[in-house]
């Protein structure tokens, strides 16, 4: 191995090692390869599928961006019964833990499948079960109350949270939700999310996402529901700017969301806007090069932020679709822009500012020694007075 490869290698060990939080990730965007692999395997046996025209996408690390189109497709054909659903989240949520993840919002779109009897209610219970069967970290997520124990759904009313015997022997990630608007359905449809995650926000439903093709549908549509949204206390984010939409994104950024994602196609008036109102912005390296959103990484407008001192939080959209991790987005920017161990520690403790609090989780409460702590019981060999003094 030489000097370079050694450096790389010890650069990437220690973005793994520091506390990191995860605010921008799409659950059927982040499964395993090797599950994808599986699944469709299975479905190609069943004659579902012709399992060799996706075999070799799913295989491949590099995807071209009409491959990541083919393989959200095959994405989306295989997560269409409870079982899977419920298992590729369990899986997402170990493989961020395994990364030293400590908070971690995942965003979803409720489904429904009525062959499978999927309901988008149904749906989310599956996300809920595959957090109540992560077994390998301590799970934070569904809070104690009288109200969930009594519960009359036994699924929903079981959480990691309930076993603590072993509570401080084992890594702990913070888990809350994020449901997710389409932009393909229409009021009626986004209003039936939103009183979704009314219904479940005390099952650590904590916001509303709007996403999905920024080619179609129309910013009006979503509006009504997203104010009710915000009016009943949920917090909203906003896939803004990934295609050029100049009133949209005027508009959006006239709604004041909590966060933003990506704000690729920003004109100057946008940029102007965004840094008056603050609105910190997910900003996803990897998939926006994938995408071809940006046309390098040295273009990428993570400088021209970081530098006037806006508010940025590092993500990976979609881990598993894009061949990336958290970790290696931290590389990422650090090798790309360089920046130093003490900037990079300073972006994950920063990002705590920004999560979707709620009544389990508060602000300035838990914040980045909070992180530390939990790091500390994760068997790691750093420490609070190292990370302090990078």
């Amino acid at each position: 191995m030489t000097k370079i490869q050694d450096a790389r290698k010890s650069e990437m060990e220690w973005c793994m090692s520091i506390p990191k939080v995860e605010l921008h990730a799409h659950l059927n965007g982040s499964i395993r390869d090797s599950t994808l692999l599986e699944l469709a395997k299975g479905l190609g046996d069943k004659g579902l599928i012709d399992f060799s025209l996706v075999e070799h996408v799913i295989l491949k690390n590099d995807r071209s961006l009409s491959e990541v189109f083919k393989l959200f497709d095959v994405i989306h054909i295989l997560t269409t019964d409870h079982a899977t659903v419920t298992r590729i989240t369990k899986e997402v949520v170990e493989d961020f833990a395994s990364e030293n993840v400590v908070y971690v919002e995942l965003r979803t779109t409720p489904k429904k499948n009525e062959s499978k009897g999927m309901s988008k209610r149904s749906y989310i219970e599956a996300v809920l079960e595959g957090l109540r069967a992560v077994s390998s970290v301590h799970l934070g997520f569904i809070p104690l109350s009288e109200e969930i124990k009594n519960h009359s759904n036994p699924i929903l009313s079981a959480s990691a949270t309930d076993d603590r015997s072993n509570e401080n022997t084992r890594k702990k990630v913070f888990v809350r939700l994020l449901l997710s608007i389409d932009r393909r359905e229409t009021t009626e449809a986004a209003m039936e999310t939103v009183m979704l995650a009314l219904e479940m926000r005390h099952f650590g439903v904590v916001g509303i996402d709007l996403s999905g093709n920024p080619a179609v549908g129309e910013w009006v549509t979503y509006l009504p529901a997203l104010k009710f949204a915000r009016e009943q206390g949920l917090y909203v984010t906003l896939h803004c700017g990934e295609v050029p939409n100049s009133r949209e994104i005027h508009d959006m950024l006239d709604f004041l969301p909590e966060r933003i994602g990506h704000a690729c196609f920003f004109e100057e008036e946008h940029w102007r806007k965004l840094k008056s109102s603050k609105i910190p912005v997910e900003l996803c390296l990897t998939s926006n090069i994938r995408t071809l959103s940006v046309p390098s990484i040295d273009a990428h407008h993570f400088v021209d932020l970081y530098n006037a001192k806006h508010h940025v939080v590092l993500c990976t959209d979609d881990s598993g679709v894009f061949s990336t991790s958290l970790s290696n987005e931290y590389k990422i920017a650090a090798s790309s822009f360089g920046l130093g161990r003490k900037e990079m520690f300073e972006l994950s403790k920063n990002a705590v500012e920004f999560i979707f609090a709620d009544n389990m989780i508060h602000r300035p409460s838990f914040n980045h020694q909070s992180l530390i702590a939990i790091h500390q019981q994760s068997n790691s060999t750093q420490n609070p007075k190292t990370h302090r003094s990078i």
